[in-house]
């Protein structure tokens, strides 16, 4: 063995060392999904209270309840239900790990243990998994918190008050460390108690930890029972301002991609029954099976992967940072957003100079690699892409909710984009994944992994493997099935157009439409 592949077999161990512990630690992190299905329950909340105008009548109220539902309140509680119930499941199996963790030795024991099971080598480890592990439960434990305050202000509203009051109470009970919870648990049980209990600083706690239509529920009732009536009427006034603007938002949020996911069902059925009657004819055989003259060995993919890519992203990067001593964690929303940006150029930068270097000795490349053809078809195979690539992936995304009950991490751009509320940052971090992503990722990916793959296996083969890597590059475990599919539409985009603007519209067309619906939905709880 050569120095080099010595180096680069270390530099691997490290690498999947790293990797996995990504992996691991995200399997115990929510996913984005699960908050996004509640924020869009949200919306469906406040767009059930809009009262249509005298002359709008029977028109206007089938066009809302073709959006919200015939029974939004009903569907709403099932939702919560739902998430309780799965963060109640979690958050026992986050206690019994920590117990656990908490009573095995210092040293790892001589039997081996499963990867279910952990296994902490140092006291050192396993203080970072138990600190790990701990902030999992706190978080879950606050979530469990809000979803009760929210499920009972739902089954008040369909009638069922001492549902309600026993939700609170429970919730009071169990948690004094969340005190802020508990006491707005208390504020809600007084304000539909018989008699009715108005506790001191109760606007001030349903401000601070109800928002959307649960804050508009609660104070409704606060200033009924204080006989506020112009505090009434202008709440009032201000939740037909938001019904309008949530009506709004779920029509886009809801119209524009189920449009395009039913005309890329369509698609994917007309390009599939063309495959089956024209065989190598159709346009899905096009370059089917053309592969490229890749000149070097796999020794450079190799290389090009482990130090341009993750060597870079994973230790070098963030050691860098860490001596430079720039730390976002804790600061404002744009600081957050520069520094996601900042590294992700020089993550991007670092790993197309090792990219170029790689392969600089066989230049000029035989023709076809890194195509960028502004002529051509590569539009309509780029929206085509993305029209399929929807409901393809969002089939994947329901059974990977099944498969991974809410957990298995997400990227934590998409928990800052819907969290955010700034412009700045927000148009920052649309340029982050809707432009940087696309250009670094898929000229990597899919304009040097896939075309190298093809020396070893079929067109086929290498844009499975290459969707893989694209997936699990990712670090997060409840992303990999999703991406993989996504992945495999834009390896097959790419090979059929040999284009790479084909696979990188596509891209920029999926991280601009997720931005877009984490911003819409991000807003309807202000």
């Amino acid at each position: 063995m050569t120095i080099k592949r010595l180096i680069l077999s270390i530099l691997t161990v490290a690498v999947i060392l790293l990797a996995g512990a990504s992996l691991l630690d995200s399997w115990k992190q929510p996913q984005i999904q699960s908050r996004l299905e509640l924020y869009q329950t949200n919306l469906l909340l406040h767009a059930a209270e809009l009262q249509p105008q005298t002359s709008e009548g029977a028109q206007f109220t089938s066009a809302r309840n073709t959006l919200v539902g015939e029974k939004p309140f009903e569907a709403a509680i099932e939702q919560y239900q739902e998430a309780r119930k799965l963060t109640q499941t979690n958050l026992e199996k986050a206690q019994q790990q920590l117990k656990e963790l908490r009573s095995q030795p210092i040293t790892t024991p001589t039997t081996p243990k499963s990867q279910s099971e952990i296994a902490p080598v140092t006291d050192t480890s396993r203080l970072r998994q138990q600190q790990v592990l701990q902030k999992s439960l706190n978080q879950l434990e606050s979530f469990s918190g809000e979803l009760d305050l929210r499920l009972g202000l739902l089954q008040v509203q369909q009638g069922q008050t001492d549902a309600a009051i026993k939700t609170w109470t429970n919730l009071s009970q169990r948690s004094p460390k969340e005190l802020s919870l508990g006491e707005t648990a208390d504020v809600l049980t007084g304000l539909w108690s018989n008699p009715p209990r108005l506790l001191p600083n109760a606007q001030q706690l349903i401000q601070d930890n109800l928002d959307g239509w649960f804050r508009y529920r609660a104070l409704l009732q606060l200033y009924q029972l204080g006989q506020r009536e112009d505090a009434i009427a202008t709440l009032q006034a201000e939740e037909q301002q938001l019904a309008q603007q949530a009506l709004v938002k779920l029509a886009s949020i809801v119209t524009i991609p189920s449009l395009a996911g039913l005309l890329g069902v369509g698609l994917l059925l007309l390009l599939l029954g063309q495959r089956l009657l024209k065989g190598k004819e159709s346009l899905l055989a096009h370059n089917g099976d053309v592969a490229w003259s890749t000149p070097w060995s796999g020794e450079i993919v190799w290389q090009v992967f482990i130090v341009g890519f993750f060597l870079m992203g994973q230790i070098l990067v963030p050691l860098a940072f860490s001596l430079l001593q720039i730390k976002p964690a804790g600061s404002n929303i744009r600081i957050q957003a520069f520094y996601v940006l900042g590294s992700y150029l020089v993550v991007a930068f670092g790993g197309l100079s090792v990219l170029y270097l790689s392969i600089k000795r066989f230049l000029p490349l035989p023709e076809g690699w890194f195509r960028f053809n502004l002529r051509g078809n590569w539009f309509w195979w780029g929206l085509g892409g993305y029209c399929v690539a929807l409901p393809l992936v969002v089939v994947v995304s329901l059974i990977n909710q099944k498969l991974w009950q809410g957990q298995g991490g997400s990227n934590p751009l998409l928990f800052l984009a819907l969290e955010g509320r700034d412009q700045v940052a927000l148009g920052i971090f649309f340029f982050t994944a809707a432009i940087a992503a696309p250009l670094f990722e898929e000229f990597l990916f899919r304009g040097f992994l896939l075309p190298s793959l093809t020396r070893y296996l079929p067109v086929s083969g290498a844009i499975l493997l290459s969707s893989l890597l694209f997936a699990a590059a990712h670090l997060s475990l409840s992303e990999i099935l999703p991406l993989t599919a996504l992945g495999i539409v834009l390896g097959v985009v790419y090979t059929r157009s040999r284009n790479l603007l084909a696979p990188m519209l596509v891209h920029s067309l999926w991280n601009s439409g997720t931005l877009f619906s984490l911003f819409l939905l991000g807003t309807s709880s202000s």
